[in-house]
């Protein structure tokens, strides 16, 4: 099954791609806590076996069956996984709250910007699908960056692990139906309008299990399902239980997100600009002007961009400047608007 590449979506994944790191499972175990079961050694060597997953001819993305996922150890950076906030599954480990009321949000969230001055936050999405523009993006980007990853290949967790200890944070990916499904098609694991609650929450569930350490979820596509508040309450309501926020990357013009995430009183984010609409410096950095306009009226903005080179390289000239001008790169969670009005 091939992931139908983003409209004018340009593949550019070297020959040579460098792999992620591999290495054994690590947990960050709570006072007095026990590890659950984890993978057992075969299975660890296993996934570390993996080959890198191959491209498809026309610069689609081979996507490979659902494996277990090894959980990297960290060296001198934040825990990849916290078994309080572990729950085991068939499918995998799903995030929830701690028997002590910490939520992966909390225990997950990138370094939050001090108070006073205009945050506005950046979520380049598209991660772990191309590792040269992964690598490019863990390392180059600033910190303050938020970085989305696509669950479906098997070293994903390892890219995660990279960008956490790099101090990004990050959110998860997930298939949501757009207005032209079939025709662009996220795959099997698609939340989508017509299939009923039980069967979005399974593959939701599915996704949230591909790997853990993001604060949250956020829409890959998902123009037609973002408008229908049916399926939205419920997958919002999961989400909200087990701690994590959710973010609209804006693609879907009629969103009906922002009311129900208010109804529910929901961790919620969402962007008001795609800055690489147009894939071009100069209109990126004219978007980017726009967001530093709506955080000086409003003090936050929130912006979308994919991992086009281009893209990451005007983000990473732009925050250069960004504190000297008055403004602060926040994290996504440093946005997220919760409770009831």
């Amino acid at each position: 099954m091939a992931l139908a590449p983003r409209p004018h979506q340009a593949n550019t994944t070297a020959a040579a791609a460098p792999k992620p790191p591999a290495g054994p499972v690590v947990f960050e175990t709570p006072p007095g806590g026990i590890l659950p079961a984890q993978l057992s050694p075969a299975e660890q060597a296993a996934v570390a076996a993996l080959p890198p997953p191959p491209e498809a001819p026309g610069g689609s993305m081979v996507i490979a069956q659902p494996q277990p996922v090894a959980l990297p150890p960290l060296k001198g950076g934040p825990a990849v996984a916290n078994t309080a906030l572990l729950e085991k599954t068939p499918d995998g480990y799903l995030p929830r709250i701690s028997d002590a009321g910490l939520t992966p949000m909390q225990a997950y969230a990138g370094a939050q910007p001090p108070a006073g001055r205009p945050r506005i936050a950046i979520v380049i999405t598209g991660l772990g699908l191309s590792a040269s523009n992964t690598q490019a993006a863990i390392n180059n980007l600033p910190p303050g960056v938020t970085l989305a990853f696509a669950p479906y290949l098997a070293d994903v967790q390892n890219w995660v692990a990279l960008a956490r200890q790099k101090g990004h944070e990050v959110l998860l990916q997930v298939p949501m139906e757009p207005y032209d499904f079939p025709d662009s098609d996220p795959g099997e694991h698609t939340l989508r309008v017509s299939v009923g609650e039980e069967a979005n929450t399974r593959r939701l569930s599915w996704a949230l299990t591909r790997f853990t350490g993001y604060v949250g979820v956020t829409n890959m596509l998902g123009g037609r399902f973002l408008s229908e508040p049916g399926p939205i309450e419920p997958m919002m309501t999961f989400l909200m239980r087990r701690g994590l926020l959710f973010y609209d990357n804006g693609a879907a013009s009629r969103s009906v997100a922002p009311m129900v995430a208010e109804r529910l009183g929901a961790p919620f984010a969402q962007a008001t600009n795609t800055i690489d609409s147009i894939q071009a410096s100069m209109e990126i950095d004219h978007r980017l002007a726009d967001l530093e306009a709506e955080a000086r009226a409003r003090g936050k903005a929130v912006g979308t961009g994919f991992r086009y080179p281009v893209t990451m390289e005007r983000v990473t000239l732009w925050a250069r400047g960004l504190q000297s001008r008055g403004f602060v790169l926040a994290p996504i969670s440093a946005i997220v608007a919760t409770g009831k009005k």
